[in-house]
């Protein structure tokens, strides 16, 4: 046991080192050719990237929308191999990656749980990742251990055949492509009113364990005079780590407890339920937490152009008669997941000039 663990500190030699550097000295090591390699943090992002995603996934839905569109956009990549590595439970990001694979031609793999891998024998994880290496060309992880997807990507850059590593959510630390689609779906809810540059934002719920709330909060130094309002119960407020960066930023934020005092200031309602899968006793936490609901009663009191997204799934915290109000962009959300998704992947193998090519 002594030889095999000196053997595993000399493979991961400099791991520490890079674990403790903060996330802007790290950024350069996911990237290949000057281009984002692997995608791990919502940092990664700037407004031109975000723009051009944003861009790229209208344009692929367009063309999605016709037989020949599919057809070429499923003969971009049928020469790639995406593994599915969730061994977290998820419905919406699986599937929106699964079938942002399928609309590029991609064969998918998946595993769902460390059950069916060689973990069970006492396999690392980081030698099941680099095995998944060994037969496909990207992998995509979900896993309840932060900093899980940064792990691997970075052990993989490390070997002589690295594949791109994208972070489909680890632990209640980040969750980089939720935060695309959601700045995607906000970018589209506020197109006929400026975008979402000057926007003020709610975002409600359980912000400590919350890592949609964190990357998408981290996105908002792309975007000009947007204020944040945090609105949660004292013991489920956003870490102070998401307001040191905010505050870095410049970027004015403000916490409360009192959420209908701010419905009708904002112009957008970011719901979020409770994480409880992350307490050792879920049983103990006050699930309802009545005043951070959005009730019927509410909708008269936010403004007509005000966009209500959750990442889903939800539980209590929104009222399903508001599914049929306009204002209601979480299953608009949800299909956004899917196009920007695919845009990323495109991005990533470097096929987007073939879909630009559609359009000049």
């Amino acid at each position: 046991m002594e030889k095999y663990a000196e053997q595993t500190k000399q493979e991961f030699e400099g791991w520490e080192e890079f674990i403790n550097r903060p996330v802007d000295e790290k950024l350069e090591a996911f990237k290949q050719n000057g281009r984002i390699f692997d995608v791990i943090y919502a940092q990664q992002f700037d407004r031109e990237f975000l723009d051009a995603m944003g861009n790229l996934a209208d344009m692929i839905r367009l063309l999605a929308k016709t037989k020949v569109g599919q057809s070429k956009l499923r003969h971009l990549l049928p020469h790639k191999r995406a593994m599915l590595y969730f061994v977290q439970p998820s419905t919406r990001t699986f599937l929106s990656f699964q079938n942002a694979c399928h609309i590029l031609g991609l064969t998918v793999s998946e595993i769902r749980g460390t059950s069916t891998s060689s973990e069970v024998k006492g396999e690392s994880p980081e030698d099941t990742i680099r095995t998944f290496a060994s037969y496909v060309d990207l992998i995509i992880s979900r896993h309840p251990e932060a900093g899980f997807a940064e792990k691997t990507a970075w052990v993989l850059n490390q070997t002589d055949h690295p594949v791109p590593v994208l972070n489909g959510g680890s632990g209640p630390d980040q969750h980089p492509t939720q935060a695309l689609l959601d700045i995607y779906t906000l970018e589209r809810e506020f197109r006929t009113i400026g975008g979402l540059d000057g926007k003020k934002i709610a975002m409600v719920g359980d912000l400590k364990r919350g890592r949609t709330v964190r990357s998408l909060s981290y996105l908002m130094k792309n975007y000009q005079d947007v204020e944040l309002v945090y609105v949660a119960p004292d013991v489920f407020r956003m870490k102070d780590d998401i307001k040191e960066f905010l505050n870095k930023h410049q970027i004015p934020f403000h916490e409360t407890d009192d959420f209908e005092s701010v419905m009708p200031e904002v112009d957008a309602i970011y719901m979020t339920r409770i994480q409880n899968e992350y307490s050792e006793d879920p049983t103990s936490e006050a699930e309802t937490y009545p005043d951070f609901h959005l009730r019927q009663e509410h909708m008269s009191m936010i403004q007509t152009h005000c966009a209500i997204l959750h990442p889903l799934p939800r539980r209590y915290e929104i009222d399903i008669r508001i599914d049929k109000d306009p204002r209601a962009a979480y299953w608009r959300q949800e299909r956004c997941g899917m196009w920007i998704r695919a845009a990323l992947i495109a991005y990533i193998y470097g096929v987007e000039q073939a879909v630009y090519e559609e359009f000049s």
